[in-house]
C-alpha cells in the first residue's frame, strides 16, 4: 500500500484507518511517513482521533502516537512475563514442539487452555533411531555420521513433520540438542525480534519428558567433538587411507600422509613423512613406504601379535584382578548402605504406626524426626542409585568377553570395509611410529580395557592436530609411554 502510494500511478488519495495505532505503533517512523506520503498527495486519516494539518492537530496526532508506542512496549513487557510465568509453571507457550514431541491441552483457566509437551510415539522413535545410527550404525555398519544418517532416513522412507526429507543441519540440531536427554527446554534462549542470545540467568527451563538417555547424549556429544573439523581434519574421520591419523615418522615425529605416482595407468599409493613433503629434507629426510605393504603389516601384527586371546588375557590381568577388587569393596559398601536403609525404614514405619494407634501425637519434634529420617532415606537411596547406574555403565572385563572381542576384531579387520577397519583399528591402537628398520605400534591398557568392554575410552583434552603434546614441552618426556604395550 505504501509502495502505491509513492507510485506515479497511485489509485487513491487517502488512507484510512480505525486510529492511528493501527498504522504505526513508533511514533517517530509514524511522524516520518505521514510526511513522506504527504509529499505525494495522499493522506492518512483516523476515524476515532483528531486528523488534519493544524498545528494543534498535529501535536495531539504526534502525542497519540508516542502513548502508542508507549501502550505497544508496556503490552509486550506484560505479554513476555506472562509467557515467562506461563513456562515457569512448566507449561507450554504455543511454539512448534521440536520433534519428537506433541502437545496436549493439560488444564483449562477460564477460556485459556493450558497445555504441556508429551512424548509423541512416532517421532520418538525417529529420535531415537538417529542416535542410535550416530552411536552404533544399523546393524550392518559401523556408526555413521551426519550426511550418511541423513541419506540413510530418506532412502529409507523416513520424513520431517512435515514430509521433508532429512537434511545434514536438522540432524546435527537433533544430535546437539541436550533437552532430548535432560528433560529440560530452554525457554526465552534468543530475543524473538534481534535473535541474539539472552542473559542465562533470564532462560525458562520447562519440564518435559525425556527420549534418550544422558549417558548416550554425552557418547555422542564426544564424537561430535572429536569429528569437528576444527579438532580432527575430515580426512581422518572420512579418508580411504586406513593409517592416516595415527601413523608418524620416528624421525621428526611428523604424520605420514598420503601420496601417489602414477604410471602406465597404474596408481601407486604410499604413506610418505609429511615433514619432509612440506619443510624439507632439512626437517626430516623422509620416508616413503607402500600403503598396502604398512597396512598389511600393521593388520598382520595386531591379529596375530595382540588380538590373540591369550596375549590379550595377558595385558589385562592386572585390570581383571583390580576389578574383582574393587567390585567385592563396592558389593560391601551397598550391603552396608542397604541394610542402613532397611533400618530407617523400619524406624518411619513404627512412628506412623504409633501415631496411627493414637500411642503419640505428631507435634513439631515429631514432624522434624520424621523429616529427619526421610531425607536420609533419600541420600541413601541416591548413593544405591548412582552406584547401580555406574556397575550398569561398567561392563566387566572377563574372559569370555576377551575371546569374543578379538574374534569380532580379526574378523572386521579382514573384512572389505575401509571404514570398519578404521573404527576397530583406532579402538585398539593409539599410534604407529615408522622407523627404516622398525616399526612400532602403541596401545593403552584402558582403552583397550575399555573396548573390550564395549565401551568407549574417555576423549582426551588434546586436540586432534597436536601430536606427541606434553604439558611442559618436549622436556618433559615422562608424558610419553616409552613401554606402551604392541
Amino acid at each position: 500500500m505504501l509502495e502505491d502510494a509513492r507510485s506515479q500511478e497511485r489509485r487513491f488519495d487517502v488512507i484510512c484507518v480505525h486510529a492511528f495505532s493501527r498504522f504505526y505503533r513508533n511514533g517517530a517512523e509514524m511522524e516520518l511517513t505521514i510526511r513522506n506520503l504527504r509529499k505525494h498527495g495522499v493522506e492518512v486519516v483516523s476515524v476515532t482521533q483528531p486528523t488534519g494539518t493544524d498545528p494543534s492537530q498535529e501535536m495531539m496526532r504526534q502525542i497519540i502516537g508516542i502513548f502508542d508506542e508507549y501502550t505497544s512496549k508496556e503490552n509486550g513487557k506484560n505479554v513476555l512475563r506472562s509467557m515467562r510465568e506461563n513456562a515457569k509453571q512448566g507449561f507450554w507457550n504455543g511454539a512448534t514442539p521440536p520433534l519428537g514431541y506433541k502437545t496436549v491441552e493439560a488444564e483449562k483457566r477460564g477460556s485459556t487452555i493450558k497445555k504441556r509437551l508429551v512424548i509423541d510415539p512416532v517421532e520418538a522413535e525417529t529420535i531415537k533411531l538417529i542416535f542410535k545410527l550416530y552411536l552404533e550404525g544399523d546393524g550392518t555398519s559401523v556408526p555413521l555420521g551426519i550426511k550418511n544418517i541423513a541419506q540413510w532416513l530418506n532412502s529409507h522412507g523416513y520424513r520431517t513433520r512435515l514430509g521433508a526429507t532429512f537434511g545434514v543441519g536438522p540432524v546435527h540440531a537433533i544430535l546437539n540438542n541436550r533437552a532430548y536427554a535432560t528433560g529440560k527446554w530452554p525457554y526465552g534462549r534468543r530475543n524473538a525480534r534481534s535473535g541474539d542470545l539472552n542473559d542465562p540467568a533470564s532462560i525458562v527451563e520447562i519440564d518435559i519428558p525425556p527420549i534418550i538417555s544422558v549417558d548416550d547424549f554425552e557418547k555422542v556429544r564426544a564424537r561430535l567433538a572429536h569429528n569437528n573439523p576444527n579438532v580432527t581434519p575430515p580426512r581422518i574421520v572420512n579418508g580411504p587411507s586406513l593409517l592416516t591419523g595415527i601413523t608418524v615418522c620416528a624421525s621428526c615425529g611428523l604424520g605420514m600422509t598420503m601420496t601417489g605416482t602414477r604410471k602406465r595407468q597404474r596408481t601407486y599409493s604410499y604413506y610418505s613423512c609429511a615433514g619432509c613433503k612440506q619443510r624439507g629434507r632439512a626437517v626430516c629426510q623422509g620416508r616413503h613406504i607402500p600403503m598396502a605393504k604398512l597396512d598389511n603389516l600393521v593388520l598382520q601384527n595386531i591379529k596375530d601379535r595382540l588380538l590373540q586371546p591369550d596375549r590379550l588375557r595377558g595385558i589385562l590381568a592386572g585390570l581383571i584382578d583390580r576389578k574383582a577388587a574393587q567390585d567385592a569393596d563396592v558389593q560391601k559398601r551397598r550391603h552396608a548402605l542397604e541394610a542402613e536403609r532397611s533400618s530407617i525404614q523400619e524406624k518411619i514405619d513404627r512412628l506412623y504406626g504409633a501415631i496411627e494407634n493414637g500411642v503419640i501425637a505428631l507435634d513439631a519434634d515429631l514432624k522434624a524426626r520424621l523429616d529427619a529420617l526421610k531425607n536420609n532415606k533419600s541420600i541413601i537411596d541416591a548413593q544405591l542409585q548412582r552406584m547401580q547406574t555406574q556397575a550398569a555403565d561398567t561392563a566387566e572385563v572377563t574372559q569370555q568377553r576377551i575371546e569374543a572381542f578379538g574374534a569380532i576384531v580379526r574378523q572386521a579387520l579382514d573384512g572389505p570395509n575401509v571404514q570398519v577397519k578404521k573404527a576397530y583399528l583406532r579402538s585398539v591402537i593409539s599410534g604407529i611410529e615408522v622407523g627404516d628398520h622398525k616399526i612400532r605400534i602403541f596401545a593403552e591398557k584402558a582403552a583397550l580395557a575399555a573396548a573390550v568392554a564395549g565401551r568407549p575410552a574417555a576423549a582426551g583434552n588434546v586436540r586432534g592436530f597436536v601430536r606427541k603434546w606434553c604439558a611442559l614441552g618436549e622436556s618433559n618426556p615422562s608424558c610419553r609411554n616409552e613401554n606402551p604395550e604392541s
